[in-house]
C-alpha cells in the first residue's frame, strides 16, 4: 500500500473508516445474503459494520436477526422508508457510523481488496464518491453468444466503453460504490420513486441523479471509480434471455427521462451521449466485422446493440411524456444522520 505525503508510517487510506451497506428483501437469496456478508467480512481494509436493510420483508428480517445476533459486526436494520432500493439505501447511511458508506449488492461478492481501494481514493479531501469494477458471473457459466459487452449494464454490470483505471466519472454505478456521508448531508439521499423496486420500472438511474445533485451542491466534488475495486455479480438465467434485455434497456430510457427532467438534459445525458456516438457505432462495427470473421454471435450481437438503443430511446420517448403530463414522480429526502458519526474520528 502507497503512503502519503506527510507521514510515510501511515499508509494512506488506512484511517477510512467505512461502513458497507447491503439491502436485502427476498429470501430466494439467502445464500447469496451470506456469500455477500462473508466477503465484507474478509477485507484487507477492515469495514467497520455491516448493515443489511431489509425491504418490507418481516420473514427475512427476523431469519437475518436470528442469523447475526451473535456478531458485533453485522446490524439488521428495516427499511424505515417507501418500498425500494433507494429508501433502504437511505436507511443504511441514516444509521451508518463510518465516514464513508460503501454499497454492496445482496447477490455480488467483493474481492478482498475491495474496501482497500475505496479507501485509497478518499487521501484527497475533494473526493466526495468512488465506485468500482463489477464483473458478471453468468448463472449458465458463460456469456451468452448474442450478449454485447457494451450493454453489460442491463445486468447491473460495468459495461465496455468505461474508461480504463483510476478516472474521473460524472457517477459511480449504485451496486459497487461508496460515499463519503458528508455527501449526503450536501445533497440529500437517494430519491425514492426512480430506483428499482422488487421488478417494477424503472430499475435504475438513482445512483446518476444523487451524483449529479453532490456536483451542483459542491462543484469542486471529484467522484471517481477504481476499476481495481472488483465485486463479482450473479446474472441469473433469467437475465441472460433477449426479453430481459429489452424490458431492462425501456426502462432504463424511462428512468433517464426522469433523471432529465429532475437535472436537465445537458448533465441527465452527458455522458450517454459519448456512449451513444462512439461506444455503440464501435460495437456494432465490431459484431460485424467478427461476423465476416465466422465468429460465433457477431451478427447477433451488432443487431443487439441496434435493438438496445432503439428500445431505450423509446422509454426514454415515453419517459419523458409522461413526465411533462404527470409530473416529476420521485422525491429527495434528507438524511438525518446526526449521532451516526461516534466512529468517524476513531481510525
Amino acid at each position: 500500500m502507497s503512503t502519503n505525503g506527510t507521514s510515510g508510517d501511515v499508509p494512506t487510506g488506512d484511517r477510512v473508516v467505512i461502513s458497507v451497506v447491503v439491502c436485502v428483501y427476498t429470501e430466494d437469496r439467502w445464500e447469496d445474503i451470506l456469500a455477500a456478508v462473508s466477503s465484507v467480512r474478509a477485507q484487507s481494509h477492515p469495514a467497520l459494520e455491516t448493515l443489511l436493510v431489509v425491504d418490507h420483508n418481516p420473514a427475512l428480517l427476523d431469519r437475518l436477526e436470528r442469523e447475526y445476533k451473535e456478531d458485533g459486526t453485522v446490524r439488521v436494520l428495516a427499511n424505515a422508508g417507501p418500498r425500494g432500493l433507494s429508501a433502504g439505501r437511505n436507511t443504511g447511511v441514516a444509521a451508518a457510523r463510518g465516514e464513508v458508506v460503501a454499497f454492496l449488492d445482496d447477490d455480488a461478492v467483493a474481492e478482498r481488496d475491495w474496501l482497500r481501494w475505496f479507501a485509497l481514493g478518499y487521501d484527497d479531501p475533494r473526493v466526495l464518491a468512488v465506485g468500482g469494477r463489477t464483473v458478471p458471473v453468468w448463472a449458465s457459466g458463460r456469456r451468452p453468444v448474442w450478449f454485447p459487452e457494451e450493454f453489460d449494464w442491463v445486468v447491473g454490470c460495468s459495461y465496455r466503453g468505461l474508461p480504463p483505471g483510476l478516472v474521473r466519472v460524472r457517477n459511480v454505478l449504485g451496486g459497487n460504490a461508496s460515499f463519503r456521508r458528508t455527501a449526503f448531508d450536501l445533497a440529500g439521499g437517494f430519491a425514492t420513486g426512480i430506483g428499482r423496486d422488487g421488478d417494477k420500472r424503472p430499475l435504475g438511474g438513482e445512483e446518476t441523479e444523487l451524483c449529479i445533485r453532490i456536483a451542483r451542491a459542491r462543484p469542486d466534488a471529484v467522484l471517481l471509480v477504481d476499476d481495481r475495486a472488483v465485486i463479482h455479480h450473479k446474472v441469473p438465467e433469467a437475465r441472460e434471455r433477449f426479453a430481459y434485455f429489452r424490458t431492462r434497456a425501456f426502462a432504463e430510457g424511462l428512468s433517464k427521462a426522469l433523471v432529465a427532467r429532475s437535472v436537465g438534459a445537458g448533465k441527465g445525458l452527458e455522458s450517454e451521449r459519448r456512449y451513444t456516438t462512439r461506444v455503440l457505432p464501435a460495437g456494432v462495427a465490431r459484431g460485424l466485422r467478427d461476423q465476416l470473421l465466422a465468429r460465433p454471435g457477431g451478427a447477433r450481437r451488432a443487431g443487439a446493440i441496434v435493438a438496445g438503443v432503439l428500445t431505450a430511446a423509446g422509454g426514454y420517448l415515453v419517459g419523458g411524456v409522461r413526465a411533462r403530463r404527470e409530473g416529476t414522480t420521485f422525491s429527495v429526502v434528507r438524511i438525518d444522520t446526526a449521532g451516526a458519526g461516534e466512529h468517524k474520528e476513531a481510525a
